[in-house]
């Protein structure tokens, strides 16, 4: 099979809903203002890239590989990024709206997400050991079974998690954050 290999290359304001992507591998490429929305962007490999104000809201990922790869003020609704190859999984999130995407059983410790909408986003089992949530917004966010141990959740608002559920040693909370770590109990605290 014939793959082809793009690298050091820059995409701009390129619209994959109408120009089909290619398959293969994208090495240290940059794609600003992209449109990948509701593709099949599957089975490709993207290896020191940025995506930069680009739309990917439920686009299809099923074993595309994100190594090292950073997403800057992308639109990142819906997706099913369980569904990407795991193998050497890391990329970041910066000024991101991710609502309504799952991350069910990836391992993504030291993942950071600054400034991102997180609404609705599934955690289920996974790995976060060592992330960072700065100035995120994480209404309606599923952790469960998740491990969060060493993650920073200091600036993250509408935060609600499950201390019996989920994995929190040495997590890092700020005092408006604890309220959320116990609405649970369903106490009063003034």
């Amino acid at each position: 099979m014939n793959t082809d290999y793009f690298d050091d290359q820059h995409f701009s304001k390129i619209d994959f809903t109408k120009t089909k992507i290619n398959k293969g591998e994208y090495d240290s490429c940059t794609f600003t203002n992209c449109n990948f929305e509701n593709i099949h962007a599957s089975n490709i490999q993207f290896i020191e890239c940025e995506f930069i104000d680009c739309n990917f809201s439920n686009t299809i990922l099923k074993n595309t590989g994100f190594k090292d790869v950073s997403f800057i003020n992308c639109k990142l609704i819906g997706v099913k990024f369980n569904e990407v190859n795991s193998f050497l999984l890391q990329f970041s999130f910066k000024d991101c709206q991710l609502n309504y995407a799952s991350f069910y059983q990836l391992k993504m410790s030291n993942t950071k997400f600054i400034n991102c909408n997180l609404e609705e986003v599934d955690f289920t089992e996974t790995n976060l050991t060592n992330s960072t949530f700065d100035e995120c917004n994480l209404k309606n966010i599923i952790f469960d079974k998740t491990n969060i141990e060493k993650t920073d959740f200091r600036t993250a608002v509408n935060l609600k998690i499950d201390p019996e559920e989920n994995h929190i040693k040495g997590a890092k909370f700020s005092k408006e954050n604890v309220f959320g770590l116990l609405s649970k109990y369903k106490i009063i605290i003034e």
